[in-house]
């Protein structure tokens, strides 16, 4: 067959076509038996038996046009036989159309070539003609096979009357329909392979879809013009609960979840789009399907008929649900603290900012509470953090519940919680709030089978709509919040404006302690530490003082809290330690010098550097260093806070435990931690001789407590000689106090060494003294059964300075009478001249006595000597 390529007999459209000519070849084998029957019988053309080359041709035709036909009823159950022998049979099939046609052909344009004369020879010109029409009719199903059958009736025709202009015309003709046939079946061939290509693409996009679908990445779907589904994925149908037949021919939109209010607005747009016929993208429409919360995005566009007609919709799908779910999880996060699902920092400001202004931009009144735990760091270091989650949990929990509807939650972080409370102004309800937390908080927590003791202090800020806004509104709050602290914790503090002057008076304070380092503002005093027994001064305590340039002297108790929260304490500390040593070089060998450490010093790891190179530069013995450490590092016994203690043993500078008995005092740890000496708090000292103070007691626990641990003792704050006197009876080894020395300076401790060698005395009262009372009152005195008259010229509450009673001897019992309703008992410790002093048996109330109101007298009498 002509072209090139591959043959088309192997292509199925043209094999199909061949087939069908094949099946309707019978029609055409019957007509030319008529034809033969007609020429060779009745009526017969004239000579047709006797010529072979016309009978036997057109028999030899027909022979060919009955094997066409068989082939042609047997091949309607071809269907599985191999290729190679369909396409076998097709070439064979093609070659008997041709050559039946020419057979035929040639025998009868050979039989009609000459006119017999008979009046009915036309008749077969007409047999003829139809004969040609039959056949053509049934090859024109495949234009190969026509062209086929064409080209052999000319060539049949030529050699029937072997006529050459005949043949000439025939094959021009014949010419002409090879070249349309080659034409042909190329573009047929042309055709099969686009047909391939487009089904092979329609059938791999259908199978994309497919699998799109199946995996649940979208869906699909098709409506009519009236808006019902006429196509939609299953994967989608299963998600709705319904079959494929409950849902095609619903409506679109009824697959649809109506939304009320602002989130209607997707389903509207979807809803004007389909009636408008407009088309629509990525719409997101939450779908019907009962009992569960799905959500879909939607896409959608109109679809026409080849005249541009309206014929619905087609559309794409996917499902938002997960990623719903994920905004939902990030919105979450993005305004609620994930440990404990009370609203963030971020959330409970804009809380704050909507309760202070309604909707229409009106102030409105609103108060602000600001919480801090109270020991929650010491939970999180000796239990750990997922102990302290869990607190922080139970936290909220209770914070919830007191609160309610009534205002709203927040935690800052760490331990910081923030209360909104909306239209509630009233001191007497905020605090009733208050307290309930601060008890609620105070109530043990259950944590890993353990009871765990917190509190809580609270700052209250109002707005009463004044216009405060959140910021100064928190501001306030925090300053009330850090009152509470300061006032001992376990309070609530309202905010008032004296608070925000101290908080700039901080600030301004904080803002020149930076500089005074640089400027020369700070300076070190000395206070002597003395050896009791021997009464030489043994080392001094460096004591810091700052003296601004405008000759302002300022309080350490002011400052050095500012330093330590600004975190300044680190380089002054590090001063303290380099100036400390290099007074130690300029005194010698034999003295030391104790330096205060902080917590926050501490807790830094570069100061064992910072000693070693303050010792080494100062060319001194670090034991002449000594550090004190006061009891509140021990909140943390964390082992990186033991290790510090090791490391600063290991420069080998001495370690002592400044105030002890006033913090955290747990034996525990001074077998852990290596000190050198024990410093008693001064509140133990001041009155400790007083035969009604319980302090002897402790102190000579406390001196017990260091010999047997072999650390020395240190008293502080000792000003009088009978305090001395039972410090030194005590057994205290050092002592520290006015009645030895006021701090000085390095000048000064330089010239009371040099003057006296180390050896100091002892100067003050005998006795401490209670603020006295002046006065000028005249009183009876009772004594021995006799009554004298006397002017009682000061008073307090313990003892009275009479005058006008001579030599009394010490111990003389007397009674006092300052009214008659009003006596009181006491007995004579000294006396000079005409003054005595009188210790009351029992405390007195001064002012009762001073200006005295009608009462019983409570005080018992003492027993008078005969």
């Amino acid at each position: 067959m002509p072209g090139g390529g591959a043959s088309p007999f192997a292509t199925p459209e043209f094999a199909m076509r061949l087939l069908r000519v094949a099946q309707l070849w019978h029609y055409v084998f019957f007509a030319r038996t008529l034809a033969f029957l007609s020429f060779a019988f009745f009526p017969g053309v004239e000579g047709f038996l006797r010529h072979p080359s016309q009978w036997f041709v057109m028999g030899t035709g027909l022979v060919c046009d009955l094997a066409l036909t068989i082939i042609g009823q047997m091949s309607r159950g071809w269907r599985k036989l191999p290729v190679n022998r369909i396409q076998a049979i097709l070439a064979v099939s093609f070659s008997l159309v041709t050559l039946g046609t020419m057979l035929g052909s040639a025998a009868t344009f050979s039989a009609v070539a000459v006119h017999d004369g008979r009046p009915y020879f036309d008749a077969f010109s007409a047999v003829q003609l139809g004969v040609i029409l039959v056949a053509a009719a049934a090859s024109a199903i495949q234009r190969p096979a026509f062209f086929a059958f064409a080209g052999a009736t000319a060539v049949g025709g030529a050699i029937g009357i072997a006529s050459w202009p005949f043949g000439v015309a025939g094959l021009v003709f014949l010419g002409l329909l090879i070249v349309m046939l080659r034409h042909d079946v190329r573009r047929q061939m042309r055709a099969t392979r686009a047909s391939r290509t487009t089904i092979s693409e329609q059938q791999r996009a259908l199978g994309l879809m497919r699998d799109f679908e199946r995996a649940g990445r979208g869906w699909f779907w098709e409506t009519d013009r009236n808006g019902h589904l006429v196509y939609i994925s299953p994967t989608v149908v299963a998600k709705l609960g319904l079959s494929l037949s409950d849902v095609l021919g619903r409506p679109f939109t009824e697959i649809i979840r109506k939304r009320l209010g602002n989130d209607e607005s997707e389903e509207r747009t979807l809803g004007f789009s389909l009636s408008s016929r407009t088309p629509f993208n990525e719409l997101t429409v939450l779908a019907a399907v009962p009992g569960e919360e799905r959500w879909w995005s939607i896409s959608g566009h109109p679809i026409s008929n080849e005249l541009g007609n309206f014929q619905g919709f087609r559309g794409s799908g996917t499902d938002l649900t997960d990623k719903k779910k994920s905004e939902r999880e990030i919105k979450q996060l993005a305004r609620y603290d994930t440990l404990t699902g009370l609203a963030n920092r971020l959330h409970i400001t804009e809380l704050l900012e909507r309760a202070l202004r309604n909707h229409m931009g009106q102030v409105q009144p609103c108060a602000l509470l600001l919480m801090d735990l109270d020991r929650f760091k010491a939970v999180n270091d000796t239990m750990g953090h997922p102990a302290g989650d869990q607190l922080l949990q139970q936290v909220a929990g209770r914070l919830t519940q007191i609160i309610g509807d009534k205002g709203q939650v927040g935690r800052l972080g760490g331990d910081e919680f923030q209360i909104v409370l909306p239209q509630i102004v009233e001191p007497e309800k905020l605090a009733g709030i208050a307290n309930a937390i601060i008890l609620s908080l105070a109530k043990p927590f259950a944590i890993e089978n353990e009871q765990v003791r917190i509190g809580s202090s609270i700052g209250i800020a109002m707005s009463e709509g004044g216009g405060v806004t959140a910021s100064a509104l928190v501001r306030n709050a925090d300053l009330a919040l850090y009152a509470a602290k300061d006032a001992g914790r376990g309070v609530h503090r309202f905010y008032a404006d004296a608070m925000h002057n101290q908080a700039s008076e901080r600030k301004a304070i904080e803002d020149s302690l930076r500089d005074a380092l640089a400027n020369d503002e700070l300076q070190l005093l000395y206070q002597p530490i003395v050896d009791v027994k021997s009464e030489r001064i043994s080392g001094f305590e460096a004591l810091i003082r700052w003296r601004r340039e405008s000759a302002e002297i300022v309080s350490p108790s002011k400052f050095i809290p500012i330093a330590e929260e600004s975190n300044l304490i680190i380089p002054i500390g590090e001063w303290i330690i380099r100036t400390a040593c290099a007074t130690i070089a300029r005194l010698g060998p034999d003295y030391r010098v104790a330096v205060n450490v902080s917590p926050r010093q501490f807790a830094n790891e570069k100061l064992p550097l910072t000693i070693l190179n303050a010792v080494a530069a100062a060319g001194i013995e670090p034991g002449q260093l000594e550090l004190e450490i006061t009891e509140g590092v021990f909140l943390d016994e964390s082992p990186a806070n033991l290790g510090m203690f090791q490391k600063l043993k290991r420069t080998g500078v001495r370690l002592a435990l400044d105030d002890f008995g006033t913090g955290y005092s747990a034996l525990g740890y001074l077998k852990k931690a290596p000190f050198d000496k024990i410093k008693i708090d001064q509140s133990f000292v001041l009155g400790a001789a007083d035969r009604n103070s319980m302090n002897a007691a402790i102190i000579s626990s406390i001196v017990g407590l260091a010999d047997a641990l072999g650390m020395e003792t240190t008293a502080e704050g000792v000003e009088t000689h009978d305090d001395l006197a039972l410090i030194r009876g005590l057994g205290c080894s050092h002592v520290q106090g006015y009645i030895y020395g006021k701090p000085m300076d390095l000048d000064e401790v330089e010239a009371l060494l040099a003057e006296q060698g180390g050896l100091v005395i002892a100067r003050g009262f005998k006795s401490a003294r209670e603020p006295r009372v002046r006065t000028f009152r005249t009183i009876q005195v009772e004594s021995g059964g006799h009554r004298y008259e006397a002017i009682v010229r000061n008073l307090s509450s313990r003892g009275a300075l009479l005058e006008g009673l001579w030599h009394v001897p010490e111990g003389t019992l007397l009674s006092l009478e300052f009214t008659p309703e009003v006596r009181v008992d006491g007995q004579a410790r000294w006396s000079t001249e005409s003054r005595v002093g009188v210790q009351f048996a029992e405390a007195v109330d001064t002012g009762a006595l001073v200006r005295p109101v009608k009462a019983k007298a409570v005080r018992p009498r003492v027993h008078r000597a005969a």
